[in-house]
């Protein structure tokens, strides 16, 4: 399947979707259960690619450790007051097998909703998590060598980074996976890039993936990159991802890779061959509130713009309806999914809900939807499907003061959208809580004659401007705080 320029993605908690499936029908729920009209409704949205986290075998070992862990239960009873021990299931990042867990219906089961995907046109993206594995992998009996192995010292000196297992070849001290910046996460044991035996099972495993599915999501990419890896372990390590991805694409030749990435690493990756990477800076720069950083961050070259994935939340970050006030949350969408690269929605955001579940629960709280913003995301996504916006040519705009002193011009991020057939969307967004105003320069040789209507696809409003003003001052806007067109353009005809 031909994915379109700028691909929508929408990522579903399987789990948790499972679980309010098994509570309808009254018996345990698999994939097969997922009804059409799910799928449906993913079409209607103009999904291109969908994310299903959490489908891989996790052991009990590490669901064990989820449940001692007294910081996290108490993060999982604020998200579900009557919290039960069957809902923490233990995080879908610990894997025990890259084979779909038997509870949701094996690998069989995964196949056949891909093909009922397919016949819709979307393609199914899953996890890969390549720093590390659940405690109860079988590696680490028949591979011991391929993990970390740490001292009595290092476990005395660091009880959170490292654990001492009993396994057939006698103790061994194992460090936990983690990043060069926080403690271990104790639910995982931490892989050996170093030991290029593992990095080839490592490749086997992406295959058997690239098998199942028509793209990956990796965890924490760049934590396997040689300088990071290096850095946390004091361990050199030869490249992994230039040779894993194209040994992955000389069978799959357009599988697609995404990277969860931090610190700067974006651009790296994707010169190693990411075709995707979390655009995480943005999102942090949308929480800080200023226009300013937001519109110098969209000047980088358009072969980074274009492969970043940008989002507003997802199963790591808080819920945007609970982290944006609601015209920021609007305003700050706007932002985010009309400028090029990947549109990164996830399950529960059109529908405004705001309790963050852990990827280690398996049943969400009852929240009624908020209709407000499930309007908001309706109109926003029939504005997403316009091709102009799928597949055309992005340019950011210029925004000049409206008069001398007037300071407000610097609250606005304005962009527009040029298709093959000529087809022209200017957006303007006031990032600000202030009424301002500006002229945005409108470079198009078009405007210099005639009379132009300017439709406001999420406002429901019409402009008509005379092209020569257009073409020598540019369009003047003065919006409330927060306030943002999305503007449709036709000439019109005499």
């Amino acid at each position: 399947m031909e994915s379109p320029r700028y691909p929508l993605l929408y990522q579903i908690n399987t789990r948790v979707r499972l679980t309010d499936l098994s509570e309808s029908l009254g018996r345990p729920a698999s994939l097969d259960d997922i009804p059409d009209a799910d799928l449906d409704r993913l079409e209607h949205w103009g999904v291109d690619w969908v994310w299903l986290l959490s489908v891989w075998q996790t052991g009990s070992a590490s669901r064990e450790v989820s449940r001692s862990i007294p910081e996290l239960r108490r993060e999982f009873q604020q998200t579900l007051p009557n919290l039960q021990e069957e809902d923490i299931d233990g995080s879908g990042f610990a894997i025990q097998a890259y084979s779909v867990a038997p509870a949701l219906g094996g690998n069989a089961a995964l196949a056949r909703l891909r093909q009922r995907l397919r016949q819709r046109g979307i393609c199914l993206l899953l996890d890969f998590v390549p720093n590390h594995t659940a405690l109860d992998h079988p590696w680490i009996e028949e591979h011991p060598e391929f993990y970390v192995h740490g001292s009595e010292d290092s476990l005395a000196q660091s009880p959170q980074n490292y654990v001492r297992l009993n396994t057939p070849q006698g103790s061994l001290i194992l460090a936990h996976g983690r990043d060069p910046y926080i403690p271990g996460w104790t639910d995982t044991l931490q892989l050996n890039y170093g030991n290029t035996d593992l990095q080839e099972a490592m490749i086997g495993e992406l295959l058997k993936i690239a098998d199942m599915c028509d793209g990956i999501r990796c965890d924490m990419a760049m934590l396997i990159l040689p300088e990071v890896f290096e850095r946390t372990w004091g361990i050199h390590m030869p490249p992994f991802w230039p040779m894993a991805i194209e040994r992955v694409r000389r069978q799959h030749l357009s599988f697609l890779f995404m990277a969860e990435v931090y610190w700067d690493f974006e651009w790296t990756l994707q010169q190693q061959g990411f075709d995707y990477t979390y655009d995480k800076r943005l999102y942090d720069r949308l929480r800080g509130g200023l226009a300013r950083p937001i519109r110098e961050h969209l000047l980088a070259s358009p072969d980074f713009q274009n492969r970043l994935a940008r989002f507003l939340e997802n199963h790591d970050e808080p819920r945007a309806a609970a982290t944006f006030p609601d015209p920021v949350h609007r305003a700050s969408a706007v932002l985010s999914y009309l400028i090029p690269g990947m549109r990164f929605f996830h399950n529960g955001q059109f529908e405004g809900r705001t309790k963050h579940i852990s990827p280690q629960l398996v049943r969400a709280p009852a929240e009624p939807p908020n209709e407000e913003i499930h309007q908001f995301y309706e109109r926003l996504l029939a504005v997403l499907h316009h091709d102009v916006v799928r597949n055309g040519d992005w340019h950011l705009l210029e925004c000049l003061p409206a008069w001398d002193g007037n300071w407000t011009w610097d609250c606005f991020i304005a962009f527009a959208w040029q298709g093959a057939n000529r087809e022209l969307l200017i957006v303007v967004v006031n990032f600000a809580s202030n009424q301002s105003q500006c002229y945005v320069r409108l470079p198009f040789p078009d405007f210099r004659q005639g009379r132009w209507q300017f439709s406001d696809l999420m406002n429901v409003q019409q402009y008509e401007y005379e092209g020569g003003n257009l073409a020598n001052s540019g369009l003047y806007i003065d919006i409330p705080g927060w306030a943002y067109h999305v503007f449709e353009i036709s000439q019109i005809l005499t």
